[in-house]
């Protein structure tokens, strides 16, 4: 095995990071772990932003501002939110207002410009918090760069307040996000607060290649699915999407590295919560946990119990291995059909050949109609998937046709 998946093995077996004999029966809990507020460049107050969520159907929420922690004092100019919105109507602070009042909201005068403050985790958390009903994870966007080129990293369910800092920009790729997973898993040593670090939008700017990714095998985690429409989800002439991206890292990770595969997440990445092309609803995953709360979340991501989502829900999806049999159930609605494909790669697949059409990396293996499927993986697999598509569209699409869809994580390859 990779030195390195053996060392991160050893650190995730200190933390007991296992909670399968959990009394507590596990149950779906959907959340969201990237998102955007006025503490970085977000155009609306967090309170407004968690509580759009709660609203609507989300058990949890991370805020992940760049390079930041909402634990320190901030103050904003007005016209400076204003003129973040960009839309015409009621500005954001008015809204702010007519919600909360005063004295929640605060102001002041500095040098002829009015104020506001913007408030800290700890103080606007109480307001929507209740176990086992609603929870707010502290997180931050670390922001690196590359060679010029973005290299985002979300670590979500932080302690603490101080944020994990970003790394030097002369730095490479897999370097960074090997340092960035150092840091955060030094803290949760530290803490026993279990964090989870996933990469963000690899096709933004063309920032992380496939072959970098792979090759950082601390990183387990990515967003196969992002809802901001500026990503290249689904990439372009000679260069993969997200989906493909995925096929080829966990190819190379398994086959040629010896080393565990990436898991998928849907994410929103919303910064615009007034009108715009960047608003929340887009993506989310449903997790399957003990219970709701950060160090059970985590843990059941890291043992591949979630699914990730942009429209699609999923009564359950599970894993035989002994039969290596992966089944799907999926939450049907009338009028509305299910494509269930299984993508998986075999074990003779091509890692020299950058054609997806006939490398054999990422195939589809089977295709059928409905909302109950089962698959058994063959022995020459290195690992299978399902994607479920709908044929409805998304309602609020990141890209030209959309259409809803859910992902399940890889299985067949321990």
């Amino acid at each position: 095995m990779h030195a390195n998946v053996l060392a991160l093995t050893w650190i995730l077996g200190l933390l007991g990071t296992a909670v399968g004999t959990a009394a507590e029966p596990a149950r779906w809990y959907r959340g969201n772990t990237h998102t955007h507020s006025l503490w970085s460049d977000g155009n609306d107050f967090p309170e407004m932003i968690v509580g759009w969520y709660q609203e609507h159907g989300y058990d949890f929420i991370a805020l992940s501002d760049h390079n930041v922690l909402p634990t320190t004092e901030k103050w904003m100019g007005l016209e400076q939110i204003q003129k973040r919105q960009k839309t015409l109507g009621r500005s954001a602070f008015d809204k702010y207002l007519a919600k909360y009042g005063t004295p929640w909201v605060e102001t002041r005068e500095v040098d002829g410009t009015r104020q506001v403050r913007i408030k800290k985790l700890s103080e606007y958390r109480p307001l929507f918090e209740s176990p086992g009903k609603f929870l707010v994870l502290q997180a931050e966007e670390v922001t690196n760069s590359s060679s010029g080129k973005p290299v985002h990293i979300n670590a979500v369910n932080v302690p603490g307040e101080t944020p994990i800092p970003a790394i030097n920009a002369g730095t490479a790729v897999q370097e960074i996000i090997r340092e960035t997973m150092r840091r955060a898993l030094d803290l949760e040593k530290r803490t026993g607060q279990a964090i989870l670090v996933h990469l963000n939008h690899p096709n933004f700017q063309w920032g992380v290649s496939a072959d970098a990714l792979a090759r950082a095998v601390e990183e387990r985690f990515f967003e196969v699915y992002n809802g901001h429409p500026s990503i290249n989800h689904l990439g372009e002439a000679g260069r993969p999407g997200d989906e493909a991206i995925w096929d080829i890292c966990n190819a190379i990770r398994l086959k040629e590295l010896r080393a565990e595969p990436l898991y998928g997440l849907a994410t929103d990445d919303s910064h615009q919560y007034h009108g715009g092309s960047n608003t929340p609803g887009r993506g989310w995953i449903m997790v399957k946990a003990a219970s709701l709360s950060g160090n059970h979340l985590v843990e059941a991501m890291r043992r591949g119990d979630f699914y990730a989502s942009s429209g699609v829900r999923l009564r359950d999806v599970s894993y035989d291995p002994g039969a290596r049999k992966l089944r799907v159930g999926v939450e049907g609605e009338p009028g509305i059909t299910y494509r269930i494909r299984w993508i998986g790669t075999r074990t003779d697949c091509d890692l020299s050949a950058p054609d997806p059409n006939t490398n054999g990396i990422g195939a589809v293996l089977r295709e059928e109609t409905g909302t109950e499927a089962e698959f058994n993986l063959p022995a020459d697999l290195l690992y299978a998937r399902a994607v479920i598509v709908s044929s409805r569209p998304h309602p609020n699409p990141s890209y030209p046709g959309q259409l809803e869809q859910a992902w399940t994580q890889p299985v067949g390859w321990k």
